[in-house]
């Protein structure tokens, strides 16, 4: 077996203190690490509000607008225990059978048993129906509004695990609004297209009159996106699905710029994910929607997607390894021990790449 199929070659040590709690005051103002693969992955460091230069006119710039849903629920169990709710699938909240439940995943002191209930958020009860297994149970909320205005009421942002704040943080950060893109349309994900952050409407503007073209698809990024690796030959790794959908003006966009000879540059892996999972062999990207669980790892052989923004990934995690198959495992390694030495924040709220 190769190196590259190994999970454990794509480890690394981050600092702690490196992990971003918060976002940059000014999304644009986060720093920007460029990995140029036509130069043997040289690296250049600019703050992301320069993204412009390293842009063409007639680059097709391709953001994913799904809106993160505020799926998060905390209370109590009937008997006292305190429990935690995410809410699994609030992009399908209004085709799943309410009566029936829908899918939360649950954190408590003691697995609940069918039948026992939940005081939430807003004095919101629930009931737990039917475990699903892996923490995951079916959920019947005894509210009469429909799921998403529910949660919209109520809901708490599901940031990430590795995002813990104390009351001695410096300010408040209103994750409602910091934790979504500026270009978020359609609610359904619990989780933010991330390397969408780093733009303001004013960036995306300035783009624009450069000559760049903003294209738009959806795929409503899932709690699977946090799922670990368990096998030690990546292969063997299956990837969870998550609901896209391409509009048929976005494929004929992209097509077009193909056959103008012209790039397609991907904001984040999710774009990625969903044009690959779309395209032919020959690369033609076919309007649609369905569900995308498209496993990208190196030797993947790339049809539609020429560049790349995204943040800083998880060790061993999939997002590290979609881009280890486009600019090259070792290069990747080498930008992160360099991003690493000069104090760049990782995840979420850190900072961005550009791999081109």
């Amino acid at each position: 077996m190769t190196t590259d199929f190994l999970l454990d070659a794509y480890d690394y040590p981050l600092p702690p203190a490196l992990i971003a709690q918060a976002p940059v005051p000014n999304r644009c103002g986060s720093r920007l690490l460029v990995l140029d693969r036509s130069r043997n992955g040289g690296l250049e460091h600019r703050i992301f509000s320069e993204l412009g230069r390293y842009l063409d006119r007639g680059d097709v710039l391709v953001l994913n607008d799904t809106r993160v849903v505020p799926s998060r629920l905390r209370g109590v169990k009937a008997s006292g225990g305190k429990v935690e709710l995410l809410v699994l699938e609030p992009c399908r909240s209004e085709a799943l059978n309410a009566a029936a439940g829908h899918p939360c995943l649950i954190k408590a002191s003691k697995p609940p048993r069918a039948g026992t209930r939940l005081i939430l958020n807003g004095g919101v009860t629930a009931r737990v129906e039917a475990p699903l297994g892996e923490g995951r149970y079916r959920v019947r909320f005894d509210d009469q509004r429909p799921l998403a205005a529910l949660l919209d009421a109520v809901g708490e942002v599901p940031l990430p695990p590795y995002i813990s704040r104390t009351g001695s943080d410096p300010a408040p950060v209103n994750d409602r609004d910091s934790y979504q893109t500026v270009y978020a349309d359609h609610p359904g994900a619990v989780a933010a297209p991330t390397a969408g952050l780093h733009f303001t409407r004013q960036l995306l503007d300035q783009l624009e009159r450069q000559g760049v073209e903003l294209v738009r698809i959806t795929l409503h990024v899932g709690y699977g996106t946090f799922a670990p690796i368990r096998c030690r030959d990546i292969r063997d790794h299956r990837m969870h699905a998550e609901a896209v959908e391409i509009s048929a003006a976005a494929a004929a966009a992209v097509n077009a710029a193909r056959r103008d000879g012209r790039r397609i540059v991907a904001v984040g892996t999710t774009a990625v994910r969903t044009l690959e999972w779309s395209a032919s062999d020959s690369g033609t990207v076919t309007a649609g929607a369905g569900l995308c669980d498209h496993y990208i790892y190196p030797g993947y052989r790339f049809r539609v997607v020429d560049a790349m923004i995204t943040n800083f990934h998880l060790p061993k995690s999939t997002l590290l390894l979609l881009v280890s198959a486009l600019a090259g495992r070792e290069a990747i390694l080498a930008a992160y021990r360099e991003a690493i030495t000069r104090g760049y924040r990782f995840y979420s709220y850190g900072d961005a790449m550009l791999i081109r």
